[in-house]
């Protein structure tokens, strides 16, 4: 439901940005709706240091799977 939720404020935030269509929920707030999911459960997540982001080539801030990886 978080998912559903997020994409309808991003499609009413951002209207310009997306046509009239079906859109993949972009990484950013899937990694979103994780995060606030695991914070429920009192999940304590770090964050990735640069040399770790260099390592993996993902920014430290995400988002952290490839553009073709469909959840």
């Amino acid at each position: 439901f978080t998912n559903q939720v997020l994409g309808q404020l991003a499609l009413w935030n951002e209207t310009d940005k997306y046509e009239v269509g079906v859109h993949v929920l972009p990484k950013k707030l899937d990694e979103e709706v994780a995060r606030l999911h695991l914070a429920k459960l009192g999940v304590k997540l770090t964050t990735l240091t640069q040399d770790q982001a260099d390592y993996l080539n993902i920014p430290v801030e995400g988002p952290y799977k490839p553009e073709y990886y469909r959840y």
